[in-house]
């Protein structure tokens, strides 16, 4: 008998150290609403590249991309998943209607990537407007997926021109994952925005 309720005892230590250490473990970035929307990829084979719904058919063109780097801002991060949304040209979310998850609020203008070994991504989309009470100046949000960490949110792709943006809003940017606003050059007929990305820069809880 004494030997049963010693090893009682004994898991329910186990238990009580599992459940306390569960409960002091925190989320990499904080809470974060909306980023499990970087799994609603479904039966897609995610590339470093990834074209979004509108691309063809909607100007002005833009064409996103730049290197994943580690936390030392040199070494590529390969296998990581981004996931962007935005806006159309009208300020909002557009949706078809038969929407699923989180799709009934990003709307179908969405898109998902993988980092090659060198930690290379694209995406291929155009430009999208602000909101239309212009409150919000021109942005494409951003989630990132690193293979050994929960998901969670970087800055927001932001545009220089965009005379939204105004000097207070850029003194509120946090820089998640370094600086989100760009100037969109042409190159090859098509806007391009390049971006690089350090994994865990001015991420809370970040190890």
């Amino acid at each position: 008998m004494n030997r049963i309720l010693k090893r009682c005892l004994i898991l329910f230590c186990l238990f009580l150290n599992f459940n306390c250490t569960a409960q002091s473990r925190k989320l990499v970035g904080g809470s974060c609403e909306g980023c499990e929307a970087i799994f609603e990829f479904g039966e897609k084979t995610l590339s470093p590249i990834d074209t979004l719904p509108g691309f063809d058919s909607t100007e002005p063109k833009l064409k996103l991309t730049g290197t994943v780097f580690r936390r030392d801002g040199k070494t590529p991060a390969r296998d990581v998943i981004l996931y962007i949304y935005h806006t159309d040209r009208t300020g909002i979310y557009p949706k078809k209607g038969n929407e699923s998850g989180w799709a009934r609020r990003h709307g179908y203008i969405r898109g998902w990537i993988k980092t090659d070994q060198i930690g290379n991504y694209t995406f291929y989309t155009f430009r999208p407007a602000a909101y239309p009470d212009r409150t919000e100046a021109e942005h494409i949000h951003l989630t990132v997926k690193e293979p050994d960490k929960n998901e969670y949110y970087l800055d927001d792709f932001l545009f220089e021109d965009d005379p939204i943006l105004t000097q207070e809003k850029r003194t509120l940017l946090v820089n998640r994952g370094g600086s989100g606003i760009g100037i969109p050059k042409p190159e090859s007929g098509i806007l391009t925005f390049r971006r690089d990305i350090i994994l865990g820069l001015n991420i809370p809880n970040y190890e």
